[in-house]
């Protein structure tokens, strides 16, 4: 996956995390919503995390190519 397909990616996940928490504006998200909601923005951390590894290999002068998507436990318990 190319820089430009992670960016697409993103975007579609963020719409639909968008559209998500708009039709539960005035209500909490359960069930299957709920259960959605944290898989897109589990989705959405690997995609920035595997965009800003491709990033730091080209700007190290390595091949971005080879910067591989991680497991959702790594990238959610980052410090920052």
């Amino acid at each position: 996956m190319d820089d430009q397909e992670i960016i697409a990616t993103i975007d579609q996940l963020v719409a639909e995390e968008h559209h998500l928490r708009e039709q539960h504006e005035l209500e909490s998200l359960a069930g299957t919503d709920a259960a959605r909601l944290e898989t897109v923005e589990e989705a959405l951390d690997q995609c920035w995390d595997l965009l800003r590894q491709r990033r730091a290999r080209r700007n190290a002068g390595l091949n971005p190519d080879e910067a591989v998507s991680r497991d959702i436990g790594v990238v959610e318990h980052y410090q920052q």
